[in-house]
């Protein structure tokens, strides 16, 4: 398998990206995958899973960015419209390089609410989309599980702080106003249900299950849940058998 690390430069934003393929093969399928809050293009379970795809798909790439203040992005204000921007930039671009294949998507967590936002506002570019644990209640699972109080309490006081994990993402009260004004389980998918998929793990400690489950019901999409699976899928066997539903599921 190799990498290629690249950035694209258009309309104002500069967006790095990591694409793993298989060298001198021809690409018919491209996964464009979106990580979680405060994650980067170069995790771990994106690696995984571009090795499993690329092992049985040698004419298959996955291609990974880092969302606006993520990983290497340069950006220091977080906005839903830089991350709508910044996908549907990734999804262009793609699209002008590899005209004749079919664009997938797959995303966890944050990604995955920014995935689902995305369909929505513009319709699906996807053949196919799987989400692992998306935060549908993006405000909720930020104010309750990601945040401490003290980073409450400030952010109240008007002050920006810093959230997140692998790295600590500026969070504002506007960027909670905006997902407070934009929660996906008020959003209706139907048309879409059919080519998407959602897996969640029942031990999620961040993503509440429920919410996954309630949210892939009213929408009538297909929905798996991993037993004892974390947030992270730190295991690496319910790993691989998230990422082998999904390779079922895309029926390449």
């Amino acid at each position: 398998m190799d990498t290629k690390n690249y950035e694209i430069n258009k309309s104002g934003h500069n967006i790095r990206c990591k694409m793993y393929f298989e060298k001198g093969s021809a690409i018919r399928y491209v996964v464009i995958t979106g990580h979680g809050f405060g994650g980067h293009k170069d995790n771990k379970a994106a690696e995984r899973f571009a090795e499993h795809i690329l092992k049985k798909h040698k004419d298959a790439a996955v291609i990974t960015f880092d969302w606006p203040c993520h990983g290497d992005d340069v950006r220091k204000k977080l906005t839903l419209a830089d991350c709508d921007a910044y996908l549907d930039t990734v999804i262009r671009d793609t699209a002008e390089k590899y005209p004749s294949a079919a664009l997938y998507g797959y995303a966890t967590s944050f990604g995955g609410y920014l995935f689902l936002k995305y369909i929505h506002d513009h319709g699906s570019p996807f053949e196919k989309t799987a989400l692992r644990c998306p935060a549908v209640w993006m405000y909720d699972v930020l104010t309750r599980t990601i945040m401490k109080n003290d980073e409450m309490d400030r952010l109240m006081k008007g002050k920006d702080v810093p959230v997140g994990f692998d790295r600590k993402i500026m969070v504002s009260q506007a960027f909670l106003e905006e997902l407070r004004s934009n929660d996906i389980r008020d959003y209706d998918y139907l048309d879409y249900a059919e080519n998407m998929l959602i897996l969640h793990g029942t031990k999620d400690e961040v993503v509440p299950f429920a919410d996954s489950q309630a949210f892939a019901d009213n929408n009538l999409i297909e929905f798996i849940p991993i037993e004892n699976a974390d947030h992270r899928f730190q295991s690496q066997k319910l790993m691989d058998e998230a990422i082998k539903q999904i390779q079922l599921f895309f029926a390449w």
